[in-house]
């Protein structure tokens, strides 16, 4: 449904929203449009409100807020360990990488699994969260086939209900790790 479809249907006057962007710099974010005291076409109320539509984007950089621990491996290109963003944190991937050497704990994927989810938990509480408080994990692999070696470790640290979940094989992962893992967990 398009803007105007919209405002017409719930008797809002329509938005020039082209004239928006020529003056606000494009941001990704959250957009919301509320509909706020609008009538709906048809109803039978006696009062009538004036409609009130909006459209808000933040484009403020305070609303997030960098985490970093020395706990955890550092980041190896330009980004993060971790955001703080609109009551979520939001884990980059994590290796399975000793914090101290910044080498992998082994060339097994079960030792690496392992030490992924030290690290995790080590960013996890430098964001003020715990494991319970995660709502999503992206698995990247570099064999399918660890799948199950990879669940029976993931499982003694996402208790019931675990979150959310994808799983991938992918062509290669930095370093030729054998596993790196992403998460976004609730504040």
């Amino acid at each position: 449904m398009t803007w105007a479809a919209a405002a017409s249907r719930f008797q809002m006057p329509t938005m020039d929203v082209a004239a928006l962007r020529s003056r606000a710099p494009v941001a990704f974010g959250v957009c919301c449009v509320s509909l706020a005291g609008a009538k709906f076409r048809g109803s039978s109320s006696p009062a009538r409100s004036k409609p009130f539509a909006c459209l808000s984007t933040s484009t403020d950089a305070s609303v997030k807020e960098v985490v970093h621990t020395d706990k955890a491996p550092a980041a190896l290109g330009p980004y993060s360990q971790a955001i703080k963003a609109n009551n979520f944190v939001f884990v980059s991937g994590v290796l399975g990488l000793v914090p101290e050497t910044g080498k992998f704990v082994s060339d097994n994927v079960e030792d690496q699994t392992e030490q992924v989810l030290k690290n995790m938990g080590e960013i996890l509480k430098a964001s003020g969260v715990s494991y319970s408080a995660v709502v999503k994990t992206t698995i990247l692999l570099a064999d399918l086939k660890d799948f199950k070696k990879v669940n029976e470790i993931y499982a003694k640290y996402f208790q019931s209900p675990a979150p959310a979940r994808a799983t991938y094989q992918v062509a290669a992962l930095p370093m030729d790790a054998r596993i790196e893992v992403e998460c976004i967990a609730a504040l």
